[in-house]
C-alpha cells in the first residue's frame, strides 16, 4: 500500500480505495457542525470583526444528514483499520455526543474522553454563554478485546515523569505555526496545534506505523507523523488545502530512528541488587550531596546511620524528619578518586549492563 501522500476527494468515496485492515491508527477531525451562518457580524472588544467558521463543508441539512455522514465515514474507517488498531475523533459539544453514540453502535470501544482544554480560548464576545475552552476527542479501539498500542512509559515521560492523565492543557494553533496563504489569512479555519497531534501519535503508533487522517485540512496530521517517523495517508477534497499540506510537509524533515520508552524497556532494580552485584557492597558508606548525613550499606540491602535504620528510602526521610525521600537522588558514594557518584547513576550503569 503506498503511504506518505495525500489523496485528493470525497472521504467517504476514497477511503474505499484503501485496502481492508492496513492502518494502524487513525486520527479524525471531522466537520463540527456548528451551523454558524453569517447572519450577525460577531465583533472583538477592539471593533475588529471576527469570522466564524461557516465554510460550505461545515454544512449539513440536518442532524439526520449529519448522522448518515458520520455513520458512513466511520464504518470505513473500522474497515480499513488492523485488528488491534485504534481511532481518535476530535470535536466540540455540536457533534461529539453523536459522534460516540455512533462509534459505540458500530462496535469500537472508548477507551478514553481526552479534554483538550484551550489555555487560550476564544472569548464569548456576545457575553450570552460561558466561553467554550475545550474540545473533545474519543479514543477508541477498534473492538473490546483488541490489544491496542499505548506507549505508557513515553506519555509519562512525556509529562515529567508523571502519568499523563486525560485532560491536557495546550494552546491554540497561532503565530508561526499557523499555515496562512499570500494574503496572509489562515488557510484552514480549525487548524489543530501540532503538540496535540504529537501526543495523540505518540501514544499510539510505533516508528513505521501507518497513520491514516480521512479529514487532513492543512496536514497536521502528515507533518507530525513524518517528523515522528511514522508513514501517513491524508484525505482531503478541498485542492487549496492539499497543496498547502503538501508544501508544509515537504518542509519537514524526516524522523529516523525514533525511540521511546516501552515498557519492557523499564527495568526496576532494588537497591539490595546493587548489593548482591557488588556494585555498591556492603559496609559502604553513604553520605547526601553536603555531607550532613552518612548511613553504613548492610549485606541485605538496608542502611544503618547511628540509631536509624531501614531501607535506601526510609533512612534519609527519617534523618531530614520527612514524610517520604527518594533515596536514589539523595544518596551518593566517594569512587576510586573521591569524587561523589549518585547511586542512581551507578544504577543506571548497573541497568545497561543488566538489558544487554
Amino acid at each position: 500500500m503506498e503511504t506518505d501522500r495525500i489523496i485528493l476527494g470525497d472521504c467517504i468515496e476514497k477511503l474505499k480505495s484503501i485496502p481492508t485492515g492496513s492502518v494502524d491508527m487513525v486520527f479524525a477531525d471531522p466537520p463540527y457542525n456548528l451551523q454558524l451562518a453569517k447572519k450577525h457580524t460577531l465583533i472583538r472588544p477592539d471593533n475588529t470583526g471576527l469570522d466564524p467558521v461557516d465554510d460550505y463543508w461545515d454544512k449539513f441539512d440536518n442532524m439526520a444528514d449529519y448522522d448518515w455522514f458520520t455513520q458512513s465515514w466511520l464504518a470505513e474507517v473500522k474497515r480499513v483499520l488492523k485488528p488491534d488498531g485504534c481511532v481518535w475523533v476530535i470535536g466540540s459539544y455540536h457533534n461529539i455526543y453523536r459522534v460516540g453514540s455512533i462509534l459505540q453502535n458500530l462496535g469500537f470501544w472508548i477507551l478514553n474522553d481526552i479534554i483538550w482544554v484551550k489555555t487560550n480560548p476564544m472569548p464569548n464576545f456576545r457575553g450570552t454563554r460561558f466561553a467554550n475552552a475545550h474540545e473533545t476527542m474519543l479514543w477508541c479501539s477498534k473492538s473490546r478485546k483488541a490489544k491496542y498500542t499505548f506507549n505508557y512509559e513515553a506519555m509519562k515521560s512525556l509529562n515529567d515523569g508523571l502519568q499523563m492523565r486525560s485532560d491536557w492543557l495546550l494552546p491554540l494553533c497561532k503565530g508561526g505555526e499557523r499555515i496562512r496563504g499570500e494574503d496572509g489569512k489562515s488557510v484552514h479555519s480549525t487548524q489543530k496545534p501540532e503538540e496535540l497531534l504529537y501526543r495523540v501519535i505518540l501514544a499510539n503508533t510505533k516508528p513505521g506505523d501507518v497513520v491514516l487522517d480521512p479529514f487532513f485540512g492543512s496536514g497536521t496530521t502528515g507533518a507530525v507523523a513524518k517528523a515522528l517517523g511514522r508513514r501517513y495517508i491524508g484525505i482531503e477534497r478541498e485542492p487549496k488545502y492539499v497543496k498547502a499540506a503538501s508544501k508544509r510537509i515537504a518542509a519537514v524533515k524526516k524522523g529516523d530512528n525514533i525511540s521511546i520508552m516501552e515498557k519492557r524497556e523499564f527495568v526496576r532494580v532494588p537497591f539490595g541488587d546493587l548489593v548482591a552485584a557488588g556494585v555498591i557492597p556492603a559496609g559502604t558508606m553513604l553520605c547526601d550531596a553536603r555531607g550532613k548525613f552518612s548511613a553504613e550499606v548492610r549485606a541485605d540491602g538496608s542502611l544503618v546511620s547511628g540509631d536509624v535504620s531501614g531501607s535506601v528510602h526510609q533512612v534519609p526521610a527519617v534523618l531530614q524528619k520527612l514524610p517520604s525521600c527518594n533515596g536514589w537522588s539523595y544518596w551518593f558514594v566517594a569512587n576510586a578518586k573521591g569524587e561523589l557518584v549518585s547511586i542512581d547513576e551507578l544504577r543506571q550503569g548497573y541497568i545497561k549492563e543488566k538489558i544487554k
